[in-house]
C-alpha cells in the first residue's frame, strides 16, 4: 500500500509552520517559526504584524519542512492548510500559499479546521488512540469539549461563553504585571503561590452544564487587585496566580469529568496550547485515574499551534475524501463540523 504524505501549512495565529506527515501517525518534518518575542514588546498579538510576518517566513519553512523529510513536492501526495478559525490576514497568507503550492506541483487540497487539528494532535504520540472518545480542547482563543464520534466527525458538548481559558490566562497575566505570553508564566509563578489564598469564582451555565465562562473570573481578580491598591494591601502575586489558575483548573477539570460520567466513556483526551500547563495535565490525570479513565495528552510541542497536528488531520480528510477547490477561503469565525 502506497504512503500517504500530507504536506500541512498552519498560520492562524502567530507561529508560521509547516510539516510533512506519513500516514497520519508519522511526523517526518515539523518547523515552526515563533512570533513571541516581537508580539511580547506589544503585550499581546499584532494581527497586522502577524500576516506580515508569515508573509516573510512561509515560503522558508515550507521549503525547510521539505528539506527535513528529505522529500520534493513531487512526492507529496495532497496539501493541507489551516483555512479557520483564526486572525483573518494570518489564515489567508498560509491559504494562499498552500492553494499556490497545491497548484503548482498538481496535487489536491484539504482545508482543516484549526481546532480539529489540536484533538488530532493526540495521534501523534499516542498511535493506539482511535475514536469515539471525548476531548478538552483549550487554547488562547478556544474552549471546547468535544466528543469525538470518529475520524472528522465531532459533536461539541460545551464551549465558553465568552472568553477562551487562554485568553483569560493572558489578560489575569498582563493585570498582575507577568506579561505576555500569560499562560507559561502564571503556570510557573503558581509554584510559588498558594492556591487556596483568594477565593475566586468558579462559573456555571444554567441549562449548559458543560458550557464555560471565565470572564467572571478576570473580573474577579480585576476586582481584587483594585481593592488591594485601594486599601494599600501589598499583593502576593504568586497567591493570585495560584488561586486564579486553580479556579480555571477546577471548572475544566469539573465539566470535563461530568461529561464522562455522565457518557460512560472510558478514553479521555487535551489538547490546546494550555493543555501544556503542568497543573492541569496533574489535575487531569488524578481526576481521570480516580474514575478509571485513560488520559491521552501529547507532547507540549504538539500542544501549542503547530503543522504537524494539522497534517495528522489532514490525512484524515483526505481519506474521508475532502478536496477543496482554488476558492477556498480564510474563514475567521469557522465553526467545528462546518464545511465548504
Amino acid at each position: 500500500m502506497q504512503d500517504t504524505l500530507i504536506l500541512s501549512i498552519e498560520s492562524s495565529c502567530d507561529e508560521t509552520a509547516a510539516a510533512v506527515v506519513k500516514n497520519g501517525r508519522e511526523v517526518l518534518s515539523n518547523v515552526i517559526y515563533s512570533q513571541i518575542d516581537i508580539h511580547t514588546l506589544y503585550g499581546g498579538v499584532v494581527p497586522e504584524i502577524a500576516s506580515r510576518k508569515h508573509i516573510e517566513k512561509i515560503n522558508q519553512v515550507v521549503e525547510e519542512a521539505l528539506r527535513q523529510a528529505q522529500l520534493s513536492l513531487q512526492d507529496i501526495t495532497a496539501v493541507a492548510v489551516t483555512y479557520g478559525p483564526g486572525l483573518v490576514g494570518a489564515l489567508l497568507v498560509g491559504v494562499s500559499a498552500a492553494k499556490a503550492i497545491a497548484f503548482a506541483a498538481g496535487k489536491p487540497l484539504v482545508g482543516v479546521h484549526h481546532i480539529e487539528g489540536h484533538i488530532c494532535a493526540n495521534y501523534i504520540d499516542h498511535p493506539e488512540l482511535k475514536p469515539p472518545f471525548h476531548c478538552l480542547v483549550v487554547s488562547g482563543g478556544h474552549t471546547h469539549l468535544v466528543c469525538v464520534k470518529d475520524y472528522g466527525q465531532y459533536e461539541i458538548l460545551g464551549r465558553t461563553r465568552d472568553d477562551a481559558a487562554g485568553e483569560a490566562f493572558d489578560k489575569v497575566a498582563r493585570a498582575i504585571g507577568l506579561g505576555y505570553p500569560g499562560g507559561p508564566k502564571i503556570d510557573r509563578i503558581s509554584n510559588e503561590g498558594n492556591p487556596e489564598a483568594i477565593d475566586f469564582p468558579r462559573a456555571r451555565i444554567e441549562g449548559s452544564v458543560y458550557d464555560f465562562s471565565f470572564s467572571g473570573l478576570k473580573s474577579a481578580v480585576l476586582n481584587y487587585l483594585n481593592s488591594c491598591e485601594m486599601k494599600g494591601v501589598a499583593i502576593n502575586r504568586a497567591d493570585v496566580a495560584a488561586s486564579f489558575q486553580k479556579a480555571v483548573i477546577d471548572v475544566l477539570v469539573g465539566h470535563s469529568m461530568e461529561a464522562m460520567e455522565q457518557s460512560g466513556e472510558k478514553i479521555f483526551a487535551i489538547a490546546g496550547g494550555v493543555a501544556s500547563n503542568t497543573h492541569l495535565r496533574a489535575a487531569m490525570e488524578q481526576a481521570c485515574e480516580k474514575r478509571g479513565i485513560t488520559l491521552y495528552r501529547p507532547e507540549p510541542v504538539f500542544c501549542t499551534d503547530n503543522a504537524a497536528m494539522i497534517g495528522v488531520a489532514g490525512y484524515y480528510e483526505y481519506r474521508n475524501g475532502v478536496r477543496h477547490g482554488w476558492d477556498l477561503n480564510a474563514v475567521p469565525n469557522l465553526r467545528l463540523g462546518d464545511r465548504i
